[in-house]
């Protein structure tokens, strides 16, 4: 009897204990990484910037509002926001309140679907199912017309208010110490809100340093920044795969981004031309899955500096 059972009974109790792991522990252990990235014209002096992204803000987290807030000691030069601030119809006040003291520096921002739509309760195995049909999460639609309406106005006008530059689908110019940094961005390609042939013509020749910045890194963004010139592109939306193997890595990024890009430092190469990637797997989970393992949520300090060479982490 004892032989019997002690198999599928042990079994159990691993998962129980993996997802209590997942759940209670590593979804809540949050870090930063730092990111040297030679991209700056030669000369130029190195700019600290911090990406945070994915929030998924759900009420009542408290954890993660208090770290968000001690970001601010890092003093960077500027902050990029790549969208999915919500995951919950009431969250735009707390995610307004943990990122205050980081819109106290320049920023910039572009929204996600989250930021847009309210999320539904799915089953996790549909994200294998659909990579495998050639899908990717909403592969690329809107959601239905019934679809929870997230408060992303309000959350628009804390940013604007704050003086971070709203880039959807279009560009701006922070000005840093007398530095230029051109930033080109654009709404969320996984519900086809990206529109480049509005942002076209490559970085501002009048900007001292130019990047690309979306939430979702669809390879048909990232081609289009790539092929127009831009030497950076910073995006989210993948959560680094959020249920990793370990020394496998991501099993899906929900969109058609390979899952050896899942997150981090990378590079996308198109039509002869190669651009620095950095994909942050955010600090946050869909309110319903609110489970992380072998990829613990992050932000992450990017150190710009001078030359052409090997990034390093």
């Amino acid at each position: 009897m004892r032989a019997r059972y002690g198999v599928p009974l042990g079994i159990t109790a691993a998962g129980v204990a993996g997802l209590a792991y997942a759940a209670g522990f590593e979804a809540r252990s949050f870090r930063l990484r730092r990111v040297t990235v030679p991209v700056l014209p030669a000369g130029m002096r190195p700019l600290r910037m911090l990406q945070v992204s994915d929030i998924h803000m759900v009420g009542g987290q408290r954890k993660k509002q208090r770290w968000l807030r001690s970001l601010a000691g890092l003093r960077p030069d500027f902050v990029i926001n790549t969208g999915d601030n919500l995951s919950d119809p009431e969250g735009v006040p707390e995610v307004l309140d943990a990122l205050g003291p980081l819109m106290e520096f320049p920023g910039a921002y572009v929204f996600g679907s989250n930021d847009y739509y309210g999320p539904k309760l799915r089953n996790p195995a549909r994200y294998l199912l659909e990579k495998a049909a050639g899908k990717h999460g909403l592969n690329g639609n809107p959601p239905a017309v019934a679809a929870v309406h997230n408060p992303w106005e309000d959350l628009r006008d804390g940013f604007d208010g704050a003086g971070w530059l709203n880039l959807t689908n279009t560009r701006g110019t922070l000005k840093i110490e007398g530095v230029e940094i051109g930033l080109t961005g654009l709404d969320d390609p996984h519900i086809k809100r990206d529109r480049y042939e509005r942002v076209t013509g490559g970085p501002d020749s009048g900007a001292d340093f130019s990047m690309g910045v979306v939430h979702a890194p669809y390879l048909r963004s990232l081609d289009a920044f790539t092929e127009d010139g831009y030497p950076l592109i910073l995006a989210g939306h993948t959560h680094g795969g959020q249920l990793c193997i370990p020394f496998r890595g991501a099993l899906v990024t929900n969109c058609d981004l390979d899952t050896d890009r899942a997150k981090g430092l990378s590079t996308h190469t198109t039509a002869g031309h190669t651009a620095h990637l950095h994909v942050s797997a955010g600090c946050g989970t869909n309110r319903y899955t609110p489970v992380r393992f072998a990829c613990p949520p992050e932000a992450t300090l990017l150190t710009l500096v001078a030359g052409a060479g090997t990034a390093t982490e």
